[in-house]
């Protein structure tokens, strides 16, 4: 059975599917790989390291593949290349891609979106939100530092004492405690907040303050925060305000699956911040935790400036593909059976993962927002 790796094509990403290293982990399941020439250039993966790996370089790989890895979901032209019951496996915001659902659906494509693997012991090996969160967390608080105009350790010379810069984070998920801990490690005093019971004892497990605020926590389903009422949220930014007015450096990582980003912090608080402030919005993308941030522009609003991110991973894109690379492996893995690729859909990972297969979409909110737009 043959598995083919996408050369990406959306712009910016710079990611690669599969890394050299772990062909032979697909090989060693019996598979064939075959991988469009130049695929890994952008991530730094030459085409002859994916041959010596075992990989073949075919620009029709598609044509023939039993299974399709991406991390992007594939085009409208590569989908028609493949043949009905092919396999695919990428990112796929489903409510957001709801034609290349229909499209899949239409022509018999078993498809499987990375950010549906459920969030269960079992599955953490394929979490590729998680793994690629950890690349974002990381690279937001180098964004900060490099943004900032000052120091984030504490130096102490013959010339006077240089205070070390304050970060305040928003969010203790993967992204943030990946933020928290990087920004501790280059010297800065770190604050967190989050609105999980739990996030607290994660936040200092990492050598934060924990921000505690007279409030109800918010747990939602598989880790996550759940949605917050309007009342609520103004109660939590006016309690955050002077925090955030005293940082050098804010770093938001908040989100709620499916849904807008919640906006956390507002202009107002952005304005009373001090001249030269940094803001990093990691979820500009699905709408900002910050007003006025803007996915992949740089918005100067009062003294500080906002950064909003856009396809953050792809901004470290060995790393993030040698993790996303992995998650595959191991979920191919798991639907690997004596005789090839077979998909289990009574296992609830398989069946969690998968979108449409079989001429129908199985993500039930995904067939239900499908039917009433179609």
């Amino acid at each position: 059975m043959l598995v083919a790796v996408i050369k990406e094509s959306l712009a910016g990403e710079a990611r690669v599917a599969l890394v050299p290293e772990s062909v032979d982990k697909l090989t060693t399941l019996g598979y064939d790989v075959a991988v469009q020439p130049g695929a890994g250039l952008s991530a730094q993966y030459a085409d002859e390291e994916y041959e010596a790996a075992g990989a073949v370089l075919d620009a029709a790989a598609l044509d023939s593949a039993d299974v399709v890895l991406s991390v992007q979901p594939p085009t409208s032209q590569q989908l028609r290349a493949l043949r009905q019951g092919a396999a695919t496996f990428s990112f796929l915001p489903t409510l957001q891609s709801l034609d290349v659902v229909a499209e899949l659906r239409d022509l018999g494509v078993t498809a499987f979106a990375m950010e549906l693997v459920p969030r269960i012991s079992r599955a953490q090996s394929m979490d590729a939100l998680s793994s690629q969160a950890l690349v974002a967390g990381y690279r937001c608080a180098i964004v900060a530092a490099q943004r900032l105009r000052r120091f984030f350790p504490l130096n102490m010379t013959a010339a006077g004492t240089v205070p070390p810069a304050e970060v305040v984070v928003l969010g203790a998920g993967v992204a943030g405690l990946q933020a928290i801990a990087t920004a501790k490690r280059l010297g800065a005093v770190v604050k967190a907040y989050d609105v999980r019971s739990a996030a607290a004892e994660e936040i200092r497990s990492v050598g934060a303050v924990a921000i505690e605020l007279d409030l109800d926590t918010l747990e939602g389903a598989g880790g996550y925060a759940r949605e917050m009422t309007t009342d609520r949220a103004e109660r939590q930014r006016d309690l955050l305000a002077p925090y955030i007015a005293a940082a050098d450096a804010l770093i938001t990582t908040a989100a709620v699956p499916g849904r807008p980003a919640p906006k956390l912090v507002t202009a107002a608080m952005v304005e009373a911040m001090k001249a030269g402030s940094v803001v990093v919005d990691l979820a500009a993308e699905s709408g900002g935790n910050v007003e006025g941030s803007v996915p992949g522009s740089v918005v100067q609003l009062g003294g500080a400036q906002i950064w909003g991110a856009s396809n953050v991973p792809s901004q470290m894109p060995g790393p993030a593909s040698k993790l996303y690379a992995q998650n595959l492996v191991n979920i191919v893995t798991l639907m690997t059976g004596d005789e090839g690729f077979a998909p289990d859909f009574d296992d609830e990972i398989v069946a969690g993962t998968c979108v449409t297969h079989a001429g129908e979409v199985t993500h039930r909110p995904t067939a239900e927002a499908l039917e009433e737009r179609e």
